[in-house]
C-alpha cells in the first residue's frame, strides 16, 4: 500500500522539519538512490508518502536520516566526531498489500524505530 517516514526531534519535541532524507533500494551490499527529499514543517515527506499504494514493491531498502546536520542547522553544538551523524535504518517490506510507516524518534545522542502503521 505504500512507505512513508516520519521524524520527530525528541530534544526540542518537536517535528525534524528541514531534516534531509535519502531512499535506497537495496539488493544485497548494493544500494540505488531513489529520493531526496528534506522534511516538511511537521516532520513528514513534503508531497505524500515515499511510494504510494501500488508502486512499492516487496525487498529490501534503506532510509538514511540526515541527524548531524540537521541539529547542527537547529544551533547545537555537538563533539567532533559526532556521536550520531547519518542513521542509516536497513529495513524489509515482504506484504505489498500493507503499509509501511518508518517513523524516527532521534536526538543528538540516540534515536529510535518502529514500524509504524
Amino acid at each position: 500500500m505504500g512507505l512513508s517516514t516520519h521524524v520527530l526531534d525528541t530534544m526540542h519535541g518537536c517535528p525534524a522539519a528541514g531534516m534531509a532524507v535519502e531512499l535506497y533500494a537495496t539488493q544485497g551490499a548494493q544500494a540505488t538512490l531513489v529520493k531526496k527529499l528534506v522534511l516538511n514543517a511537521d516532520g513528514r515527506t513534503p508531497g505524500g508518502p515515499l511510494y504510494n499504494d501500488g508502486e512499492l514493491g516487496a525487498g529490501t531498502y534503506r532510509l538514511v536520516f540526515e541527524v548531524a546536520a540537521y541539529f547542527k542547522s537547529r544551533g547545537v553544538t555537538l563533539p567532533q566526531p559526532n556521536f550520531l551523524d547519518r542513521v542509516a535504518l536497513d529495513f524489509g517490506v515482504a506484504d505489498v498489500a500493507q503499509h509501511y510507516h518508518v517513523p524516527l524518534l532521534v536526538s543528538p545522542w540516540s534515536y529510535s524505530t518502529y514500524r509504524g502503521s
